[in-house]
């Protein structure tokens, strides 16, 4: 429970920035127009809201809204998510949208995206700044990877270690590695020291998705970092920091993956665990606790193996910033034609996909650069031509600009509804399959 709290705190933090900024671009482009903002609203008001603020001699309400799932900028004149046609049987004001030039118009129209693109660019500077960039070789990681079945089912062998996607070096393990070798003809990796080419079906993307058994792991030792307790059960039995597990039962563990696999099958029961200390190989018996849990922290693999780290000062970290956000820009859009694949379709996701993004544990740096991630989403999500959205409006402007008319306000009016209904299918569809998935995983 207490996992699940951490990682709704963090999207919800995040959600009220990103939408923040994503309606405070409309806001600043409308008043350096000088559109009328009638109301800027954190989360949606239906019925009735957490906090309201007019500031006097001013246009425009700030409030809170109690349903958290996004927010609104109401622009005068122009019909919007609010469905105030009212307004718009009135005639027109030199203060409301439906007055300004089209190009004014399309600007204040892509305000949002526009704040949302820059702020992923901002945060990823700053955390580039601030953290730095350390990341694991794989050449590094000798002991190779764990690759998950579906992997196993095209030829890898855990081990492997990853060289080549077709002629592009794989440097890192991240999501421009896992679309590389997807998207890849053949790729190379080190088998026991040999370079052996695994062919790669057309359709590996679907198969994952299908699958939804992911790619592949760091493979590395068990080797305890620290006890969970003095009262843990490695910690009365004598196991130290240091200790590096290679045997349950008898039974050799080359990896952590592997000593955990058996001690949860020997849950609640003795077990005599073997282990390296400064070299000499030992071995202790105790009882597992219910879980099957040594009651040990152990390293993981930046710990173990030689890590890089690049470092920026403040004005080096705006480029690369920058490049970082323009590849993730980049690598989401590339995976979107999947989307309309059955497989695609089934793995979209909605809140309770997104929430799981955060780390389960506070993490400011994790928490950062997943809501640069989701600013970068909700930037193309946003830009798309359909009604509702910003890009509905922006593809009605450039139909304007184009033609030289302007659609009727009834036509907006019901391309406003039908995007809606779309919109609102699409949100019941993708926590839909959030459901199915707890239900059944």
């Amino acid at each position: 429970m207490e996992t699940i709290l951490i990682k709704a705190l963090q999207f919800i933090l995040s959600l009220s920035l990103l939408v923040l900024v994503h309606e405070l671009g409309h806001f600043l482009f409308a008043r350096l127009f000088k559109v009328r903002v009638d109301k800027f609203y954190l989360f949606f008001d239906a019925g009735f809201r957490l906090f309201r603020f007019k500031p006097k001699n001013s246009d425009t309400e700030y409030g809170i809204g109690w349903l958290p799932l996004g927010g609104y900028c109401k622009i005068a004149g122009m019909i919007d998510e609010s469905m105030d046609t009212k307004q718009m049987a009135n005639p027109p004001q030199p203060y409301e949208f439906r007055s300004k030039p089209a190009r004014q118009r399309l600007l204040i129209m892509i305000g949002g995206v526009l704040f949302n693109f820059l702020l992923a660019l901002f945060i990823y500077s700053m955390i580039l700044c601030a953290w730095g960039d350390t990341y694991l070789p794989l050449k590094n990681v000798k002991m190779g990877m764990d690759y998950s079945e579906t992997f196993h089912q095209v030829g890898f062998e855990d081990g492997d270690i990853l060289l080549k996607a077709d002629d592009t070096a794989l440097e890192r393990l991240n999501m421009d590695a896992m679309r590389a070798v997807m998207n890849a003809g053949a790729v190379t990796v080190l088998r026991q020291g040999v370079e052996t080419v695994i062919p790669i079906p057309d359709d590996m993307m679907q198969r994952v998705m299908r699958d939804r058994k992911g790619f592949a792991g760091e493979r590395f030792p068990m080797v305890v970092k620290e006890l969970s307790g003095e009262d843990s059960p490695a910690a009365l039995a004598g196991i130290r920091p240091g200790d590096s597990i290679v045997s349950v039962d008898g039974v050799a563990t080359e990896t952590l993956y592997d000593a955990r696999a058996l001690l949860v099958e020997k849950k609640n029961q003795d077990v005599t665990v073997g282990f390296y200390r400064s070299g000499v190989e030992q071995s202790l018996t105790f009882r597992l606790d219910t879980a099957g849990n040594m009651g040990v922290y152990t390293l993981s693999p930046k710990e173990i193996y030689p890590t890089v780290t690049l470092t920026y000062n403040f004005f080096q970290s705006f480029p690369a910033g920058i490049r970082l956000g323009i590849n993730t820009l980049k690598g989401y859009v590339s995976d979107m034609k999947y989307v309309f694949t059955k497989e695609g379709a089934s793995s979209l996701g909605g809140f309770a996909a997104i929430a799981s993004l955060f780390p389960s544990a506070w993490d400011w740096r994790s928490f950062w650069m997943t809501s640069a991630f989701l600013s970068i989403i909700l930037a193309f999500m946003n830009i798309l031509p359909i009604p509702a959205l910003d890009g509905g409006h922006v593809m009605f402007l450039l139909y304007e600009v184009v033609a030289r008319r302007r659609p009727s306000d009834k036509f907006l009016e019901y391309a406003q509804i039908g995007g809606m209904l779309l919109l609102i299918a699409l949100l019941l569809y993708a926590n839909g399959n959030d459901l199915f998935r707890y239900l059944f995983k």
